[in-house]
C-alpha cells in the first residue's frame, strides 16, 4: 500500500510538471487586426479571381500578430501580404503538445515530432518555423503560405497530428473559419462573380468549361503534389 501510495504520488507530481499553463488569450479585435492563436485567410489577387477557394494563409501568435510566408527568404509579421483578413479560425492550444522532454510528448508521434521539431510554447513554435522559412524560396504552386503554416501546426503536433498539409489545411479554414464581417464575403467574392458574368457574356457556356477545367487541373495538381510526391510541398 505505501508503495501505491508513492507511485501514485510520483504520478501526480509527473502531470504537474508536465501539465502547461496558458495565460489568458485576448478577444479577437478585427479592427486592430489582432487574432490570437488562429489561422487567416484573404483572397489573392487574379488567382482568387478565378478560383474562389484559392486564398493567402497565416498564421498569428499568441498576441495576435499575423505571420505569413509571403515571399522568398521573407516571412511577413504584423501585416498580412494581400490584404485585410477575412476569414480566421481560433486553434485550441491545449490541443497542441508542448514536451518538456521525450517522456513529455501528449501526441502519439513522440519520435516523428521530435525529429521534425517541438516547441515549448506556441510562440516558440511560431519563432522555429519563421527561422526555417526565412531561409526558403517562395513559389505559388509548390513552396507557399500554405506550406509555412502547416510547417507551424505540425510542429505544435495540433489534434496529435503531424499530418497537416495544404489540402487539409485549405479545407479546415475554408469549412470551418469565420467570416470577419459581411463585407469581406462580398469582398472575397464580388471579383470572381464580375468575372464569371463578364467571361459568359463575351464567351458563353464554352467559358464556363474552362473555368471549370482550370479549377480541375489546380486542385488535381496540389492534392497529387501533396499526397503523391514526397516532399515537393514542403510541409
Amino acid at each position: 500500500m505505501d508503495f501505491e501510495a508513492v507511485a501514485a504520488t510520483e504520478d501526480g507530481n509527473h502531470n504537474r510538471q508536465t501539465h502547461h499553463e496558458f495565460w489568458p488569450l485576448h478577444s479577437v479585435d478585427s479592427k486592430k487586426a489582432r487574432f490570437p492563436c488562429c489561422l487567416v485567410w484573404c483572397p489573392l489577387p487574379v488567382v482568387s479571381w478565378l478560383a474562389p477557394y484559392i486564398g493567402h494563409l497565416g498564421i498569428c501568435q499568441e498576441d495576435g500578430a499575423v505571420l505569413d510566408f509571403s515571399g522568398s527568404n521573407f516571412v511577413n509579421v504584423g501585416n498580412f501580404a494581400y490584404g485585410a483578413v477575412a476569414r480566421y479560425l481560433q486553434l485550441n492550444r491545449e490541443q497542441c503538445c508542448f514536451p518538456p522532454h521525450m517522456a513529455g510528448h501528449t501526441c502519439k508521434n513522440n519520435y516523428r515530432h521530435a525529429e521534425h521539431g517541438t516547441a515549448m510554447t506556441w510562440d516558440d513554435a511560431m519563432r522555429h518555423s519563421m527561422q526555417k522559412f526565412q531561409h526558403k524560396s517562395y513559389n505559388l504552386f509548390t513552396f507557399n503560405c500554405h506550406s509555412f503554416v502547416a510547417n507551424c501546426i505540425n510542429r505544435l503536433a495540433f489534434k496529435g497530428s503531424m499530418d497537416w498539409n495544404m489540402i487539409n489545411l485549405a479545407a479546415l479554414i475554408l469549412l470551418k473559419g469565420w467570416w470577419v464581417d459581411r463585407m469581406s464575403i462580398v469582398k472575397s467574392f464580388s471579383p470572381f462573380v464580375t468575372v464569371l458574368c463578364i467571361g459568359v457574356l463575351m464567351v458563353g457556356w464554352p467559358f464556363l468549361i474552362g473555368m471549370a477545367s482550370f479549377s480541375f487541373l489546380l486542385i488535381t495538381w496540389f492534392v497529387v503534389g501533396t499526397y503523391c510526391t514526397r516532399n515537393l510541398m514542403g510541409c
